[in-house]
C-alpha cells in the first residue's frame, strides 16, 4: 500500500527538480516513491535530496527540499512512498 508523504509545490524543468513539502513522514534517499498527477504517474528511487542547496539524506515532515525527479511534475502532484 502506498502512503501519501507530500506534495509538490514547484518544477524547475531545466534542471529536472521539484520542490516538495513533505507532510506525513520523513523521505530518505533511496526510498521508492511514486508521483501522481492530473496526466502522469511514475515511480522513481529517491536519489538527491536537498535543503538549502545543501544535500541531505532524510527530510523531516514540516520540511521542503528539492528532488531530482526523471519525468517532469506540476505543482499539485502528489508524492507517495511506495512500501511493496
Amino acid at each position: 500500500m502506498d502512503v501519501q508523504i507530500g506534495k509538490i509545490t514547484h518544477f524547475y524543468d531545466k534542471i529536472g527538480v521539484a520542490v516538495v513539502e513533505v507532510t506525513n513522514q520523513s523521505l530518505r534517499v533511496g526510498n521508492k516513491i511514486k508521483i501522481s498527477g492530473h496526466d502522469n504517474e511514475f515511480n522513481q528511487i529517491i536519489e538527491s535530496l536537498q535543503v538549502e542547496h545543501t544535500q541531505v539524506a532524510k527530510v523531516k515532515p514540516g520540511e521542503s527540499c528539492g528532488v531530482k525527479v526523471d519525468q517532469p511534475v506540476r505543482a499539485g502532484d502528489v508524492l507517495f512512498l511506495v512500501t511493496k
